[in-house]
């Protein structure tokens, strides 16, 4: 049966209605992928972030994510505006036949304070670049291929590339006059221009859009501690993901306001796939975190409930320059 076993393999990321990005259990460890508007939300003037992800080991050929961005922030004009600039790198690699996708997107996300007392920010941001996919045509196994020694397969081309965007909006701001109380909530809507997605010539094969509404709310529980709660609400083609949960921090050092490390522990859920625990550890400048994927879907009897593991390291920091955001009240963080 031509093509057939080969759209079987590739429909979940090729089939309109059925495509879906790669994706983090920690997605709040790569803020552009969920929305271009939430560059720029952290206490620092530089930050840059690095994500690796392996998952399905138990089942299949692993499915591998990595996810790289940095950003930089810095005042504009007389007022209490910022602007944040960023780039968004993605490698992904799925499945037996090797299909990769490598992203590479520049992201510009202007912050416009809504108050002259308190922190209070309407951010917009834009984030486009280039995309390639490719596919290890040598790994395709169908019927013909049994019979005769060939795919069969007829697509002239083992890869292709195309240009993709995104563009959000986002509000942050305190809670009341308390600055260690914080929010913020976006939405973000990705694939702006639709683009064409296969490897044959078929027209209206395209990348579905998405929408990712985010929300946040970050809040003291004692001089040393806090709570932060995170989660995003996805949807794309006939899909759509609910992913949330609670992270609890504790402050150890002397200097609770410049503490030494900062231990952070919880859980968050993919509904209806995975729990998800994490842990994580600051050393300032510095944080790394870990977490697994405790596979909760249809998929368990086979998975034994092994999902997959990820890994983060973060670095946020300022700058010595005149301009720096170190000492600036009004400034978009969370």
């Amino acid at each position: 049966m031509k093509k057939f076993l080969l759209k079987c393999i590739l429909a979940m990321f090729l089939s309109p209605g059925i495509a879906q990005d790669p994706h983090f259990s920690q997605f709040f460890e790569a803020p552009l992928l969920r929305n271009p508007s939430l560059a720029g939300l952290f206490a620092g003037d530089i930050r840059v972030q690095g994500v690796y992800r392996s998952q399905w080991g138990s089942v299949t050929t692993p499915f591998v994510n990595g996810s790289f961005n940095a950003e930089y922030k810095h005042p504009i004009g007389t007022g209490d505006d910022f602007i944040t600039t960023g780039l968004q790198l993605l490698y992904d690699r799925a499945g037996v036949t090797a299909l990769t996708t490598t992203n590479v997107m520049p992201a510009l996300n202007y912050h416009k304070a809504l108050s002259g007392n308190k922190s209070k920010y309407l951010s917009l941001g834009f984030m486009g670049g280039w995309v390639g996919r490719s596919i290890d045509r040598s790994k395709i196994i169908t019927d013909n291929t049994l019979t005769n020694g060939s795919s069969g397969e007829t697509f002239n081309n083992a890869s292709y590339n195309y240009i993709d965007g995104s563009v959000g909006l986002s509000y942050n701001s305190y809670i009341g006059d308390d600055d260690n109380n914080s929010f913020f909530a976006g939405v973000a809507y990705h694939h702006i221009n639709r683009p064409k997605n296969t490897f044959y010539d078929a027209t209206g094969v395209v990348v579905q859009p998405k929408w990712v509404a985010s929300g946040g709310v970050k809040l003291a529980v004692t001089e040393l501690s806090y709570i932060t709660l995170q989660g995003d609400y996805t949807l794309q083609g006939n899909n759509n993901e609910i992913v949330g949960g609670m992270m609890y921090s504790y402050k150890m050092g002397a200097d609770f306001d410049n503490p030494d490390y900062v231990l952070h522990f919880g859980g968050f859920v993919r509904v209806k796939d995975a729990f998800i625990p994490v842990v994580k550890i600051d050393y300032q400048p510095f944080s790394i975190a870990l977490s697994y994927d405790v596979n909760t879907s249809n998929l368990v009897t086979a998975s034994h409930a092994r999902g997959g593991a990820e890994i983060s390291i973060s670095y946020a920091g300022f700058l010595d320059r005149s301009n720096s955001t170190r000492n600036a009240v009004l400034c978009p963080r969370f």
